[in-house]
């Protein structure tokens, strides 16, 4: 494979809200990312973001606001309902440590930090399971062993 372009990982993820700048101001505060790139249109909503986490990139995008005829439908689980079409994973160093910093934040822990071993030829991890402002489920691992 050649390598990707410069600053960008081999895969990155876009999640939609139905208020993109209120979850990018969120993101930060509660789980730790940076804003690399925020692009607001004309009626303020979010053109187009870029967030860090380490060396992992997501876009956060606004519902409704592609509005070529081409383009999919994009929706927040809030508006189905609850019903959650992604999952993201994010190695950090202290999962206990960011699952407090997250619960401060508003986040709902939908499962606690809990240590799962995978058998000695593989790895142990503890990891929780947070829900964000608009119900996107995203894990936070930490390895702790292999």
């Amino acid at each position: 494979m050649r390598p990707t372009p410069q600053g960008w990982p081999r895969i990155s993820a876009s999640v939609f809200y139905q208020d993109a700048a209120a979850a990018i101001d969120w993101l930060v505060r509660a789980f730790g990312f940076e804003v690399r790139l925020r692009i607001e249109g004309e009626d303020g909503a979010i053109a187009h973001s870029e967030l860090t986490f380490g060396d992992g990139l997501i876009m956060v995008g606004q519902v409704g606001a592609n509005k070529r005829p081409t383009a999919r439908v994009h929706a927040s689980p809030r508006a189905l309902h609850g019903a959650v079409t992604q999952s993201l994973c994010v190695y950090v160093d202290d999962a206990d440590a960011h699952c407090a910093r997250a619960r401060a934040a508003g986040a709902t822990i939908v499962n606690e930090p809990s240590t799962t071993d995978y058998g000695a030829e593989y790895w142990a991890d503890r990891s929780y399971e947070a829900e964000d402002l608009e119900g996107h489920r995203w894990w936070f691992l930490q390895r702790v062993r292999g």
